[in-house]
């Protein structure tokens, strides 16, 4: 695995452990020589990781809409930082750029990446791991809500599987590792996107 997508929130959260899972998972990234791939941003938790992998002499790539290099919170240290139109090219650009992505704690915008690109590896668009890096807890009601969608037949046994949760980054990453995606008939005509 060369490079990991994270998607996380823009501040720091209520908690301290937040920002010390983040930094964890930079250095971790790095140590393993993974490029980062995330929104390019300086803020929270965002800048938190990049910098963890910065400092600890790995590689960031950013993917930043123009709208928001134009508040100045575009991170100027970057390996790489790639600017586009949109929220949606960034998604974009960020999943043709990344072999893994992974959820740290954030709001509304860390959640519909994550679910957005969990569902087109349930479409069959792509068969990267989709994991979360549950950090103190933050994603147990979410993770409880996915055991609920598959107990209440919305979510497949197989697609279920596809959710991979550790509680550190060192495991997390084994798992990407032996992720094996399910059998996925794809509905959508090939070379074709969302």
């Amino acid at each position: 695995m060369k490079s990991v997508a994270v998607f996380c929130g823009s501040s720091m959260g209520a908690s301290p452990s937040y920002k010390e899972g983040a930094i964890e998972l930079g250095q971790e990234l790095a140590k393993q020589g993974i490029t980062l791939i995330y929104g390019g941003a300086s803020v929270g938790i965002m800048g938190t990781v990049a910098d963890a992998v910065l400092e600890s002499g790995g590689k960031v790539i950013g993917v930043l809409p123009k709208m928001l290099q134009d508040r100045e919170i575009a991170h100027r240290g970057l390996t790489e930082l790639i600017v586009v139109n949109s929220m949606h090219e960034r998604k974009t650009k960020m999943s043709e750029l990344a072999e893994g992505f992974i959820a740290l704690p954030g709001g509304p915008g860390t959640m519909e990446e994550f679910f957005e690109i969990f569902t087109w590896a349930q479409l069959g668009l792509h068969g990267k791991p989709c994991g979360i890096l549950n950090i103190n807890g933050y994603f147990d009601l979410m993770l409880q809500f996915f055991r609920h969608m598959n107990e209440q037949q919305f979510l497949q046994d197989k697609y279920a599987s596809m959710v991979l949760a550790d509680t550190g980054p060192a495991g997390l990453l084994d798992k990407f590792r032996a992720y094996q995606p399910p059998s996925v008939k794809t509905y959508i005509k090939e070379g074709s996107q969302t």
